[in-house]
């Protein structure tokens, strides 16, 4: 029996994905590489190269051979893909013996000819598809546009090895508490230390999909049961971290959000840094003094590197510090004062500063 595909609309597609459906992106390798829906699966109908013979023809010749070609390709590729998609429509066995079944979601970049192909292919072989309507570029606009709405942040401040990233990762653990962890997902500590050892960031596209995606499923709009009653912590963030833009709805938001600001004491901070960077090469560490050198001055950045040609970490950092101070101080002056809350974490490590903070959130919180 040819099961009808049905045709959904951005939110019912997620909402979809969230009972257990499987997203297949049938766009090309380099497509899906630049953003996708998190969790999607890279189904592509088309290579690279293929996809742009195609684009090609279809601009120079005619609508008719490209779609010529496109069946071409995909001609002899097609009782494999039909058996992969019976394959992950049948899912594995649950636990009482029974077959479990995964709805099949499928999307191109417009909702068009690619994703409607694979649709009418899985049906003719007997397996349930359903296709996104307007493609990832609806699911884009839809998700730009939920950005735009307002978000409860407890914004976690605090001067350059303040720990808030691990204080950010403690906090995660505690009953009732939710986490955006920002760096985390851009891979990057948001600094010229940020990343050192190169780590491959995401895309600024990849970014914003993978927080829309991660705000979603803390229920950030309070659109689901049960409704939200705390903010979500979230680290006080520049726009960029490294190469990858913040949406500037959220970052808008973040700075228009109370911000809990950490204050530790300058032992805490050097003791921190030391940890953090301790097992870096020394290298790495000195090329980033040297980025940082026309803003720190020639004689602290030949200080600082002369102490690390000493192995003396604390010095390097003590020294670091005053840069950073004063980048802080200079981010300090976009956020309203009014809206800056400082709480007393010094000497505490960051499972005692989560702690701390989750009580005093309550007590800020709780009606007076």
């Amino acid at each position: 029996m040819i099961i009808p595909a049905r045709s959904l609309s951005s939110s019912q597609f997620l909402n979809e994905a969230d009972r257990g459906g499987i997203i297949l992106d049938v766009r090309s390798p380099g497509e899906f590489g630049l953003g996708h829906i998190k969790g999607a699966l890279s189904w592509p109908l088309f290579t690279n190269s293929e996809r742009a013979e195609i684009g090609t023809l279809y601009k120079q010749k005619s609508r008719d051979q490209a779609v010529d070609l496109g069946l071409h390709i995909i001609g002899p590729k097609m009782q494999e893909m039909a058996q992969r998609g019976r394959s992950l429509f049948e899912g594995q066995t649950s636990s009482d013996g029974s077959p479990s079944r995964n709805s099949l979601l499928i999307h191109c970049w417009r909702g068009g000819m690619r994703s409607q192909s694979l649709a009418w292919l899985l049906r003719t072989a007997g397996v349930p598809a359903v296709v996104l309507k307007g493609g990832y570029k609806a699911f884009r606009t839809y998700a730009r546009a939920e950005f735009d709405r307002r978000i409860d942040f407890a914004v976690l401040g605090g001067l350059t090895g303040s720990a808030k990233t691990d204080t950010l990762l403690e906090l995660s653990k505690i009953p009732g508490e939710s986490v955006i962890d920002l760096e985390g997902m851009a891979r990057h500590f948001g600094s010229a230390f940020g990343n050192l050892e190169e780590h491959t960031q995401p895309t600024t596209e990849q970014f914003s999909n993978d927080l829309y995606s991660d705000l979603r499923s803390l229920n950030a709009w309070n659109d689901y049961s049960p409704v939200r009653t705390r903010p979500i912590w979230v680290e006080n963030e520049s726009r960029s971290i490294g190469v990858v833009d913040m949406p500037e709805p959220i970052f808008s938001q973040l700075i228009s959000s109370r911000c809990f600001e950490m204050n530790r004491t300058d032992k805490d901070r050097v003791n921190h840094l030391v940890q953090m960077y301790g097992e870096i090469d020394t290298e790495l560490l000195a090329s980033a003094f040297l980025r940082i050198a026309p803003k720190l001055g020639d004689q602290n950045a030949n200080d600082a590197l002369a102490a690390l040609s000493q192995g003396d970490l604390a010095t390097a950092a003590r020294i670091a510090l005053v840069y950073y101070d004063k980048t802080y101080a200079h981010g300090l002056t976009k956020r309203d004062q009014v809206l800056r809350t400082d709480v007393d974490c010094r000497g505490l490590t960051p499972a005692e500063c989560a702690l701390h903070l989750s009580s005093f959130l309550t007590d800020f919180i709780s009606p007076k």
